[in-house]
C-alpha cells in the first residue's frame, strides 16, 4: 500500500475547516481543471455520516469514476472516506482536525493500492503517489483560501 501525510496550518477556526472539508461545492472547485463532477451528489451539498457519491473525472486523459463512502464523522476532530468502487484496489482518505495556536492543524492521511499487483506496486511507487499528493494539497490549496477568507470577514461570494 501506497501512504503519504499532509500537514498544513489554516489560519481559520476548525469548527469553519471541517465544515469546509465537507463541502460538497468546495470540492468541485479545488477539482474544477480536472473536469471533476458529481455524478451522485450528498443530500444538501454537504457530506454527512454515511454520504455517498459517484465522482467522474479525466486524469492522464483517462476518464474515470470513482464511488465513494464518508464515514467516522466526528465533528469537528475528523472523519473518513473510503472508495466503494472505482479505478484502485483500495483507497482511504483520513481527515482531522487539530486545535493550533495560530488556527487549525489539516492532516491528511492517503493510503491507497493500484490494481495489477506488482505492476501497480511500481505504478504507485514511481508517479501515482506523488500525482495523488499533488492533488490532495492543491485540494487543500482551496479549503485554506476559503477558510482564511471567512475567519477574515469577508465570506464566500454567492452566485447572482
Amino acid at each position: 500500500m501506497a501512504e503519504f501525510v499532509l500537514e498544513r496550518v489554516i489560519a481559520a477556526p476548525r469548527r469553519t475547516v471541517f465544515a469546509l472539508a465537507l463541502d460538497a461545492g468546495l470540492h468541485l472547485r479545488s477539482m474544477a481543471r480536472y473536469g471533476e463532477t458529481m455524478i451522485e451528489a450528498p443530500d444538501g451539498g454537504v457530506f454527512t455520516e454515511g454520504s455517498t457519491v459517484t465522482w467522474r473525472a479525466r486524469h492522464f486523459g483517462i476518464p474515470f469514476r470513482l464511488r465513494t463512502m464518508v464515514y467516522d464523522v466526528d465533528a469537528p476532530s475528523g472523519f473518513r472516506d473510503r472508495q466503494l468502487s472505482g479505478p484502485f484496489g483500495a483507497f482511504l482518505h483520513v481527515h482531522s482536525f487539530e486545535e493550533h495556536p495560530v488556527g487549525t492543524m489539516l492532516r491528511d492521511t492517503v493510503t491507497f493500492r493500484s490494481p495489477l499487483g506488482p505492476i501497480g506496486r511500481l505504478v504507485d511507487r514511481m508517479f501515482l503517489r506523488e500525482y495523488m499528493r499533488r492533488l490532495i494539497e492543491e485540494r487543500n490549496d482551496h479549503l485554506a483560501a476559503e477558510a482564511e477568507s471567512e475567519a477574515e470577514g469577508h465570506g464566500r461570494t454567492l452566485p447572482a
